[in-house]
């Protein structure tokens, strides 16, 4: 007899899903039967190719475009998703964007990009979804945000931990609001993870992965599969008396001046 998948007739919707933590959550969902809908701002290729593995080992999948920082385009992307499925089971905002700079230039419009793909995005997408979500019996809103928010390591990512710090609050607020919907809302604070964002920071910061892995009680730097399989807990019926919570998964690090929260 076969197992029943954790996921079954559930519709998720992945932000940032063509590559990375994305990427890996929508495999991941997708192998557990749900209808995955996979976001992508500008690399349709990519998230093509995502939905090509999805199917050909029989899973089911969309690709739909929006760019996180227009609430517009995040309007017609859901629009699109409905439409072939009528619901929004699952929200993972997971979309983001990094930008390095001097916390003194933490100015005009690469910080402004940052709010608002960051933080007004996952407001946005979260706004709208829950709409749909209040009409059934369970939702789940997972927020992908960062250990940039909970301690102090690497140089120049001021902004980006300022706009993950917010997310974290956004999270709490949201799920006090929406829990009488019984819509769960917990983010996860990934630590180090090899996705082309991070590997672009640590190069551009002269950080060498080694360096990293020995910051950590696993002396190891995550993979998105890591960040996958605490979402896919997240999402399904296991959490279902859990919200409001940010959970860290870093491999332990220990480089941080304070992690208190």
């Amino acid at each position: 007899m076969a197992q029943e998948k954790r996921l079954e007739n559930k519709v998720a919707l992945i932000t940032g899903a063509s590559r990375g933590i994305g990427k890996a959550i929508a495999l991941c969902f997708a192998k557990e039967g749900a209808f995955v809908a996979i976001n992508y701002a500008q690399s349709q290729n990519l998230a093509e190719e995502v939905c090509q593995t999805i199917r050909t080992n029989g899973g089911r999948c969309m690709d739909v475009q929006a760019d996180l920082g227009d609430s517009r385009q995040v309007d017609r992307m859901i629009e699109k998703v409905l439409l072939e499925n009528d619901k929004i089971d699952i929200l993972v905002n997971n979309a983001g964007v990094l930008k390095l700079m001097p916390t003194l230039d933490t100015l005009g419009s690469d910080f402004d990009r940052m709010i608002d793909v960051n933080l007004k995005g996952i407001l946005h997408c979260s706004r709208v979804v829950s709409d749909n979500m209040k009409g059934l019996d369970t939702g789940r809103i997972i927020n992908v945000s960062s250990i940039a928010a909970l301690g102090t390591s690497m140089n120049g990512c001021t902004g980006y931990a300022i706009t993950k710090s917010a997310v974290n609050m956004l999270t709490r607020r949201l799920a006090l609001e929406l829990g009488p919907e019984n819509i769960t809302v917990n983010a996860i604070a990934p630590g180090f993870v090899a996705t082309d964002m991070s590997l672009e920071g640590a190069r551009a910061t002269g950080t060498e992965l080694s360096s990293i892995a020995s910051r950590t009680m696993l002396n190891r730097i995550g993979q998105p599969v890591d960040i996958a399989r605490v979402a896919l807990f997240l999402a399904s019926e296991d959490s279902s008396f859990m919200t409001g919570q940010v959970i860290t998964v870093d491999g332990g690090r220990v480089d941080y001046l304070t992690r208190s929260v």
